[in-house]
């Protein structure tokens, strides 16, 4: 087939399968990128007009080119290649924005304002019990008291994070061998000034990605205060988890798909520079046709023991048939997260799947922080997965000796049991840190 038919009829199948509730408007192949993958014990062909490789893992590669679309052509038509793709992206606008809730009333918890003198902590219903549909944080923390071990990195990949935020600043991950602003990269991981982690989507004249993680739009921030705002600091909100720093890894435009390069280099960064779990509060409903990114969670997950939580999406579907990325990839390294509402039912708009959905955590009106020392309510599968990562979090600071794949069997072993969830998600649950933490 002629390529340019061939790469046509590729976007228009794409186009077909994205989520119409992202309002996508066209895809784009980004013909500077190239992703590669050459056989087993092959080498990788050198061509003119490519500017510069990046070498990821095994056989996967990243070719950065001068734009010269003949190039795919070289790259699949020679004996060393297995596979070959543009890197892709489609316009889109999918992440919630926070809303004002300050006149919903919120629900008087007299154990939680005896645990936590955080001033909002009342409007964070996930700390409920099993019983009231919560994760059972409030009790964890009672019956088993806060962690003192070592911190758990979690990087939070996603719009960025607002590191200067009253509830954030204290729990940010510092690169510590980096000098912030000297322009060097001292420590010699390839990333200048990395001192809170990556920006793969603003890149310097040689192609590498940035330093600055500040969010521009506000889900990273939302996300990284469920997961780790700062407990007991008189300040807004408690985070799930009660010793962990969060690394940022801005990668997800406020418009626009993920790409399959830049989740797989902040992957490998997160992974490299010592988080433990990666949350994953995006998807799309196309994949490129590789495998760069299933492969990358397969490597962190057996080489560096981390655990990628990921989202179900918000579409409603079921995603054994409908599938979506990287929640549909099928990965040990992985675990998916529906949501779930404070009446114990899956929010309208989770996705589920018994074979791709793992559990389900609370993403219903969760509270959390907004950039400028701000705080607002939202709702999606991307709320859910980190209240799961903050689970995951506490449990990996209580005992960091855990496999990627033997916390994610804890996690699922563990779930409390929701007759409205059986046949819908694998385990047919909702995650509690209580239960969990009871089984350590």
């Amino acid at each position: 087939m002629n390529r340019s038919i061939l790469i046509g009829t590729i976007l228009i199948v794409l186009g077909f399968f994205l989520n119409i509730s992202a309002k996508a408007t066209s895809i784009h192949a980004n013909s500077k990128r190239i992703v590669i993958k050459v056989k087993k014990g092959k080498s990788l062909p050198q061509f003119s007009g490519v500017q510069k490789i990046k070498h990821f893992f095994g056989e996967n590669y990243v070719a950065y080119t001068n734009g010269d679309e003949s190039l795919i052509d070289l790259y699949l038509d020679h004996e060393n290649v297995k596979t070959a793709y543009f890197d892709t992206y489609a316009d889109s606008e999918k992440l919630p924005r926070p809303t004002d809730v300050e006149k919903v009333a919120p629900q008087f918890n007299k154990s939680r304002a005896t645990l936590f003198n955080d001033p909002k902590i009342s409007r964070l219903w996930a700390f409920d019990s099993a019983s009231e549909y919560g994760m059972g944080v409030t009790r964890a923390y009672e019956e088993f008291g806060f962690s003192t071990g070592a911190p758990v990195i979690v990087a939070v990949v996603d719009t960025g994070v607002d590191y200067n935020h009253e509830d954030l600043k204290d729990v940010m991950w510092i690169n510590e061998d980096e000098i912030p602003g000297n322009g060097i990269d001292d420590d010699g991981n390839g990333y200048i000034d990395d001192i809170h982690g990556i920006n793969t989507l603003e890149r310097d004249s040689s192609g590498e990605a940035t330093s600055d993680i500040m969010d521009k739009h506000s889900h990273g921030t939302h996300v990284s205060g469920t997961i780790a705002a700062k407990q007991n600091n008189g300040k807004g909100i408690a985070g799930v988890a009660s010793n962990v720093r969060i690394m940022g890894l801005r990668t997800v435009p406020s418009r626009g798909d993920e790409t399959d390069v830049d989740v797989a280099e902040s992957f490998l960064y997160a992974a490299r520079n010592g988080a433990r779990i990666i949350n994953c509060s995006f998807g799309k409903s196309h994949n490129e046709g590789g495998d760069l990114v299933k492969e990358t969670i397969d490597h962190i997950a057996k080489v560096y023991n981390v655990l990628v939580v990921t989202s179900a999406g918000n579409s409603s579907k079921d995603i054994d048939r409908y599938l979506t990325y990287p929640a549909s990839f099928d990965s040990e390294g992985m675990i998916v997260i529906a949501s779930s509402t404070k009446y114990g039912r899956f929010s309208y708009f989770s996705n589920y799947g018994v074979q791709n959905v793992d559990l389900s955590s609370p993403g219903s009106s969760i509270y959390s922080t907004t950039p400028g020392n701000r705080y607002g309510n939202m709702s999606g599968t991307s709320m859910a997965a980190p209240n799961a990562s903050g689970v995951a979090a506490e449990v990996l600071s209580r005992n960091p000796s855990l496999a990627a794949v033997e916390l994610k069997k804890l996690l699922m072993d563990n779930v409390v049991k929701n007759s409205s969830m059986d046949g819908d998600i694998l385990t047919g649950g909702i995650i509690n840190l209580n239960s969990v933490l009871q089984a350590l």
